[in-house]
């Protein structure tokens, strides 16, 4: 029986499924775990939004502090804000519109596999898979602790991504790439970057051959 843990919501922008992973990370015990998995909110926030830049990040800490109600205990690289900035504008994440598929997930999941099936990159994309199991991984596991597969959360890329991210579920259990102390970032391609890694794909196949596993359509 899944079990629905109610998560107020402090800064609504940031959505349910940050406010859980905040929620859940204060009540780490261990402060040096804790702090790791501070920095990982940040950086998932930051994948989500990638047109934010350095300067945002102190913005960034004082959310996720205000989101704690002042309760995360962290050795970050900004102090706790003061509580005045309770009532500030959250910083706009720029969620996508339209209904969820799976809620437990939240738009932030299915606008990161919308990113990942741009990947062209055979390796890079299935690094942004593993990445994207793994968040997947927290997300459910914050909602359902006690009962999650990752050939659930294989099935789940695979419906949000109709058919086109794969990944071998063998491999994965094998080689625990869903757990997260095996997280792998991946950055989102720009346009020069798709053009310039396309240019490479080109002088790897005629390095190889003519012959290179992915197609581009």
């Amino acid at each position: 029986m899944e079990e629905k843990t109610k998560h107020n919501l402090i800064l609504k922008e940031y959505g349910k499924n940050i406010q859980g992973l905040v929620d859940y990370v204060c009540g780490i015990e261990d402060r040096e775990k804790r702090t790791a998995s501070a920095y990982t909110i940040i950086d998932i926030i930051k994948q989500l939004n990638p047109t934010l830049k350095q300067e945002n990040d102190q913005k960034l800490w004082d959310d996720i502090y205000i989101m704690s109600d002042f309760k995360l205990d962290v050795d970050g690289p900004f102090p706790m804000p003061e509580k005045e900035l309770l009532g500030k504008k959250p910083l706009p994440i720029g969620y996508p519109r339209g209904e969820v598929r799976f809620k437990h997930y939240g738009r932030n999941i299915e606008k990161l596999i919308e990113k990942a099936i741009e990947i062209e990159d055979d390796e890079e994309q299935e690094a942004a898979i593993i990445y994207i199991g793994q968040l997947m991984r927290s997300f459910h596991s914050t909602w359902n602790r006690d009962n999650f597969d990752d050939g659930i959360i294989i099935d789940d890329i695979k419906t949000l991504s109709r058919g086109k991210l794969h990944i071998d579920l063998e491999k994965v259990k094998e080689n625990a790439l869903f757990e997260s102390n095996t997280r792998r970032d991946f950055k989102v391609p720009t346009h020069e970057e798709r053009g310039g890694k396309s240019n490479k794909r080109g002088n790897n196949r005629r390095r190889n051959g003519g012959h290179n596993k992915k197609r581009r359509n």
